[in-house]
């Protein structure tokens, strides 16, 4: 499955993007909000970059796509959907190479994303992003997700307290924001 946007195409992982995925995916900027290991080696980020090609956007569980900004070709980043069971909820998780950060393609991404899952029949998209990343909850207000609720975990491998907020899109709310 592709999703193309006026910028981006939404497609899976090849194996020519593990140079790029492993090296956003290993800038201390780009995971500091994020649950993944950091850096991320070349050997690891061709593994799951073969684990993300064989998956099934259509299944239950993560489907990651990659973010390729047509003009070049490049992956630019990633964004993921976890549908559950169902097909009713969706979450959404998104990350960008810092050097295309603030050019609006994690909007359109998650945008193109939205447009495709609701017209599919999905009912309700959920995004989580750490309290303290506030560039992605602004994002995801902007789009029409409201805040819907804090809660709180211990992380054992960065021992840390993770306080991550939720935001929720019905897809009532979606088809009011399509029409204004």
């Amino acid at each position: 499955m592709q999703i193309e946007t006026s910028r981006l195409r939404l497609r899976r992982f090849h194996p020519r993007d593990v140079p790029d995925f492993a090296a956003y995916r290993s800038d201390r900027e780009v995971a500091r909000y994020q649950n993944w290991d950091f850096p991320l080696p070349l050997a690891s980020a061709r593994r799951l970059v073969d684990e993300y090609a064989r998956r099934d956007p259509t299944r239950p569980g993560w489907f990651p796509y990659a973010i390729e900004l047509k003009e070049d070709e490049r992956l630019v980043g990633d964004i993921a959907v976890n549908r559950h069971p169902g097909g009713a909820k969706a979450e959404l998780g998104f990350s960008i190479a810092r050097a295309r950060q603030g050019q609006g393609y994690a909007s359109e991404a998650v945008r193109g994303v939205l447009a495709e899952l609701f017209a599919q029949g999905l009912r309700t998209a959920v995004a989580e992003c750490d309290v303290r990343n506030t560039p992605s909850a602004r994002l995801l207000e902007r789009l029409g997700f409201t805040f819907a609720r804090e809660h709180s975990f211990f992380e054992r491998e960065k021992r840390a307290h993770i306080t991550l907020s939720e935001f929720t899109l019905p897809a009532e709310r979606w088809a009011t924001l399509g029409r204004q």
